[in-house]
Order: C-alpha cells, then sequence, then structure tokens
C-alpha cells in the first residue's frame, strides 16, 4: 500500500468526492489483513499467571536516635537527600505506600498476615525480592517460569488472573536453560497449549504475554526476527521485536494459532528497557527440561568432556574441509569418555550420532540431550580424513576446573626464526608426561606470520598442518619446505586450550 503525502491525499479525497460516478473503495479493505490478536488473548490470557517472591529477612531495624520515629527519618531523608526512606523489611514505607517492584508489595492473598508481626518483635518477616511471569502446564497447578524469576527465593507466590493468589512449591530448576517449575494446590485450571517451536518462521506474528514491571496480563506483539540465535547460553534462542521488558521473564510467547512456542527470557537493552530486541527460550527444549523436573526434580545430561572453539574459514581452509563447519577440540579431559574414545586436541568434530555439527554450539546441546551411559558415535576430521570413533556418553556434574601444573622449560639459546617466524625448543621428557602429549615444541621466541597472529613465548605447537611435530629440529625441516603462497593451520596449546592458528608462511626476505 503507497502511502501519500498528507496534502496529496487530501487532494486526491476532494477529486474523488467531485465525481459522481466514482466507484467506492472500501478503504478497511487493507486493514483486513492487519493481524487480530483479540481471540488470542481471551484464550490464552487466563493462562498466564502473575509471580512474585519474597526472601525471610529480620525486621530488627537498628535504634533511632531518641525522640525520633519513622515519620521524622522519612521526612530527614525527604528534606536532606530528596528520597524516600529506605523500604522497611514489611515491604511497606513508613506512610503506609506498598513497597516492592512495580507497586508490588508483599501484602495480599495468601501474604496478607506477614504485615502483622511489630517491627520490633526481632523476628523473621517476608521482604518482596522480584516479580515475573508464568504460565499454567496443567490443569492440577504446574506452572512453568524462567529459573532467574525463582532464583533465591524463600516464599514463591502466583497470582492467577481471577485474582486468586496462591503459594508456590519449587519443583526444579535448570540454571543451563533457565527454566523452572513451580507447583500450587489447585484444579480444573486453564493450561496453555503447546505448539512446535521448530515450525517457527522468521517474520511471524508471535505475542507475549506477561507482568512488566509488575503491571499484570499485559499484551504486546511483533514478529520473529531471527531463530537458532547463539547468546553464549547453552540453547538457540527465538529472537523478536516483540516489546519484552523487566517482569516479562517467565511468560509465554504464543503464535497466531494461540500455541506457546517460547517462554520470554532475555532481552539486548543498554538501559534496562526495551530496545527492539528479545530473545524466547524455545518451548520443544523448555518441555524437555520441565519433563524432567517434574519426574526427578533435576536435568540430567550427556557429556563427552571436551572443550571446544568455533572453526573459522580460514582454519577450514587450511585444513582442507569444504567449509567452515564443526567443534575444534581445545583440549581433552584426561579419562574421559572423549579420550578413552580416541578424540584428540586439534580433531574437528563434524558429527555426533549421524547429526551434522554445523556451529560449536550445536554440540553441547547434541551431547547434553542424550541419555548417560548411551553409546554413541563421534565423525571428526583428523589430518584431511573423517573417522568415525564409538564413545560412551558420560553424566555431566558440576562444573570443575582442573588446570595442569606447569613449569618453565629449560631456556636453551634460541635456533634461527624460520618461515613461521617461530624460534622453538625441545620439551624435557618430564614435561611432556605432566602435560599428558607425546610430543610438541615450545615456542622461545616470536616474530614475523607468527607474532602477527598472537603467538606467545611458552605456546606448545603439537602440529604443523598435517605433520606432528616431534622435536625442534623435525620442526625446522617441516617449516623449511612450507609454501609461501599457501596458508599453514598450526596446533597451539596454551595452558589447558588447544586450537588451530592460520599462518601464512614468509618467503625468503620477508619480515
Amino acid at each position: 500500500m503507497t502511502i501519500l503525502p498528507l496534502r496529496k491525499f487530501f487532494a486526491a479525497a476532494v477529486v474523488a468526492a467531485c465525481l459522481p460516478f466514482a466507484p467506492q473503495v472500501a478503504s478497511a479493505a487493507p486493514a483486513a489483513n492487519l493481524p487480530d490478536f483479540t481471540d488470542l488473548v481471551d484464550k490464552v490470557g487466563p493462562s498466564v499467571v502473575n509471580i512474585r517472591t519474597t526472601t525471610r529477612v529480620s525486621s530488627a531495624q537498628p535504634g533511632l536516635p531518641p525522640g525520633m520515629d519513622n515519620g521524622d527519618m522519612s521526612e530527614f531523608f525527604r528534606r536532606f537527600f530528596g528520597i524516600p526512606l529506605p523500604q522497611s523489611p514489611q515491604g511497606q514505607s513508613p506512610h503506609g505506600g506498598q513497597g516492592g517492584q512495580g507497586g508490588q508489595g508483599s501484602q495480599g492473598g495468601q501474604g496478607g498476615d506477614q504485615d502483622s508481626t511489630p517491627p520490633d518483635s526481632g523476628s523473621d518477616s517476608e521482604q518482596s525480592s522480584g516479580v515475573g511471569s508464568g504460565f499454567i502446564l496443567s490443569s492440577d497447578g504446574y506452572v512453568m517460569t524462567n529459573a532467574h524469576v525463582v532464583d533465591d527465593a524463600d516464599t514463591i507466590y502466583v497470582t492467577l488472573t481471577d485474582k486468586r493468589e496462591f503459594k508456590a512449591k519449587l519443583v526444579g530448576v535448570d540454571d543451563r536453560t533457565d527454566v523452572a517449575v513451580v507447583k500450587i494446590q489447585a484444579s480444573s485450571l486453564p493450561a496453555v497449549t503447546i505448539g512446535d517451536s521448530n515450525k517457527l518462521r522468521v517474520g511471524e506474528w508471535v505475542v507475549a504475554i506477561g507482568s512488566p514491571f509488575g503491571l499484570e496480563n499485559t499484551v504486546t506483539a511483533g514478529i520473529v526476527s531471527a531463530k537458532g540465535r547463539d547468546t553464549g547460553d547453552y540453547l538457540p534462542f527465538i529472537q523478536t521485536d516483540v516489546a519484552v521488558n523487566p517482569g516479562n521473564s517467565g511468560g509465554p510467547l504464543i503464535n497466531m494459532q494461540g500455541e506457546v512456542i517460547g517462554i520470554n527470557s532475555q532481552i539486548y537493552s543498554r538501559t534496562g528497557g526495551f530496545m527492539g530486541i528479545s530473545f524466547a527460550i524455545p518451548i520443544d527444549e523448555a518441555m524437555r527440561v520441565a519433563d524432567q523436573l517434574e519426574k526427578t526434580g533435576k536435568v540430567t545430561r550427556g557429556r563427552i568432556a571436551v572443550a571446544i572453539g568455533e572453526v573459522t574459514k580460514d582454519v577450514a581452509d587450511s585444513l582442507g574441509l569444504p567449509k567452515a563447519q564443526g567443534a575444534l577440540v581445545s583440549s581433552v579431559e584426561s579419562g574421559g569418555p572423549a579420550d578413552k574414545a580416541g578424540i584428540q586436541p586439534g580433531d574437528i568434530i563434524l558429527k555426533f550420532n549421524g547429526q551434522s555439527v554445523d556451529t560449536a554450539t550445536d554440540l553441547p546441546r547434541m551431547v547434553g540431550d542424550t541419555k548417560p551411559g548411551t553409546k554413541a558415535t563421534v565423525t571428526i576430521w583428523r589430518k584431511g580424513q573423517t573417522r568415525d570413533l564409538p564413545i560412551t556418553i558420560a553424566e555431566m556434574q558440576s562444573d570443575k576446573s582442573a588446570k595442569a601444573d606447569q613449569k618453565s622449560a629449560p631456556q636453551p639459546k634460541p635456533r634461527a626464526s624460520n618461515a613461521l617466524g617461530l624460534a622453538v625448543v625441545d620439551i624435557p621428557s618430564d614435561q611432556l608426561a605432566q602435560l599428558k602429549i607425546k610430543g610438541g615444541v615450545q615456542v622461545d621466541s616470536v616474530d614475523g606470520p607468527a607474532a602477527r597472529a598472537g603467538l606467545q613465548k611458552g605456546d606448545i605447537i603439537l602440529r604443523v598442518g598435517d605433520t606432528d611435530i616431534t622435536g625442534a629440529k623435525q620442526f625446522e625441516e617441516v617449516t623449511a619446505h612450507l609454501d609461501p603462497q599457501k596458508m599453514v593451520a598450526v596446533l597451539v596449546r596454551r595452558g589447558d586450550n588447544t586450537q588451530f592458528v592460520p599462518l601464512r608462511p614468509r618467503s625468503a626476505g620477508q619480515k
């Protein structure tokens, strides 16, 4: 539809009015193509809940100066600092106004008797600690929300659209996916319809319902702006331009069929408010987590005990890969499933159980969704060839950080710099055993291509191209025959991490 400037629009309207037999144009016709969310909101709205949390704090307050009460103290703060007296533990200001985020005080419903405790009784009381959203999964009271909405909460309150409020029991949380499930004692509740987030298309209209800034039952709409958005988290997010703000967390993202296809979880913002980009957890991933939380209260994931990195185009070209894909193995945990399967630092994992690993972030999700104890097949790229390695999946435990002790190597006189700009020395056998490597050389000094690529003294060179490095003399022989017209991938270990660094050898006379 062409948008005319106002002056031309009015002129066109006058001409049309002067024509006696001008056809009647249905001006409302284009509006018929705009989405109507009213039925959708009527259908899903009753299933969306407000969630607020409280924490237990001591109600004992520091003594005030003689003759000064809370009212005097409030006036002091107002006059000299321009701010109200800090909120009391009961969630109310000295003047009786409700505290808490977004106007949500700690009163009302089942929590309404918490302010009956005398301020100076010395007992604990509840203080509002947060507000968010959620939605009803089943008619018997299971509610899904974000893990960060209920983190560190002593009490969780769920308020329905009919204003009934329930104290909820925490069923389980999963920090990796930011999914939590709580349970309220109620029946015949209006549950949502779960959709298929895999069928979601970029450009599709979606709606969010929640409690932004504590404002319950707020509806916003927009489109899906991207899918599979990696933000460094465990899951690929649905990106939308729906207005999602603090308090929307945990609320549903709904398609035009009234189905939940995501959980609103994050926003991109420099101010704390909406800036046009928001992220939702795909509902299929969230439901897998929720099912485990309801059954066992925790989530069990698989692991193969490797650290991985992205495969860049330069690395792919230098290793002969048809395209930049897969997960580059930077380190392998000793005695772990990958170590037992024969996976080595520098390998590129192309497939897991027949599924293509397009990016490095695909692998943790594939392995994590595999039941511990399952036998799988990992397809790797090593020295220009693919290999299939059988592997048994282990159970993911709590994060551990284990770093091998490092000793500085003796400092013999550096050799002359070569085509890569690397002077290297042999590694003593005891240090090789300590590092759990069979060969390699240690960088003593860098210049030229190696310096420009960021290599440092102390780095360990394990491989040049497809050739494993066994010592300094052999390294010099290998680098002496490199083609200056071709990039070469150098496998470098620094600390516990191993990665390929693409270098272009310099020709004689170059720096």
